[in-house]
């Protein structure tokens, strides 16, 4: 690809994250977090080559796919100490790091690869409000409880309640990001959490369903 036509397909994409992230958002992306989250598409498509992080690969997918759906929980985010658990390659992690800087992300992932990559990315894109940890969620010990945890493709509702519990303040909720409405998985939930809401996501350029499932302590909620 020619300098000429690359350039091209950065105008295009910053175009497109710019006016679709608006629309998800609901606030207008600067350009320095435009800039930051096209650095990121990068990242992962150059370490994809090497290290199969994901099998979306091409930018367009990336941004529909990966950035603008991870960006589509933000307003759900709760507290100041935010811990996406099983982050992979940081999704949702590093968009939600990118566009909410007053917020500390914690990523958390037993793969030594993904970590790799994530502190790359951390050091690469100056995230001073994200910290990389390698461990399995059950083993992880925090300095401190987290207000709010997230999850993507990490696991059923149960199981992410259970490995996740003595990670969570007592007020703080778990976000878990589902396609279809999970209803089997709600019907498995332990008492001792509760369903908040369930939240249809609208994504743009992506028509396959999208949830939120938002859990809380039962009698602390």
């Amino acid at each position: 690809m020619d300098s000429y036509t690359k350039e091209k397909n950065l105008t295009l994409m910053r175009e497109e994250l710019s006016e679709k992230g608006r629309s998800t958002l609901g606030f207008k992306l600067t350009q320095d977090q435009v800039e930051k989250l096209l650095q990121y598409t990068q990242l992962l498509e150059k370490w994809n080559r090497h290290y199969n992080l994901t099998a979306i690969r091409t930018p367009t997918e990336i941004i529909s796919k990966h950035l603008l759906d991870s960006l589509s929980i933000g307003s759900y985010l709760w507290g100041h100490y935010i811990l996406d658990v099983g982050s992979g390659a940081g999704l949702p992690g590093i968009p939600l790091a990118i566009v909410y800087p007053d917020h500390q992300f914690t990523l958390l992932d037993s793969s030594a690869k993904k970590i790799r990559f994530l502190t790359q990315v951390s050091i690469e894109l100056k995230l001073s409000n994200t910290s990389i940890i390698c461990d399995r969620a059950e083993t992880y010990r925090p300095f401190c409880l987290f207000d709010t945890i997230v999850s993507r493709a990490f696991a059923k509702l149960a199981c992410f309640v259970a490995l996740t519990d003595h990670l969570c303040n007592s007020l703080g909720y778990l976000l878990a990001m589902k396609g279809v409405f999970p209803e089997e998985e709600l019907k498995a939930l332990p008492l001792t959490y509760k369903v908040i809401e369930v939240y249809s996501l609208s994504i743009p350029g992506l028509s396959a369903q999208r949830h939120l499932v938002k859990l809380g302590r039962a009698g602390e909620h």
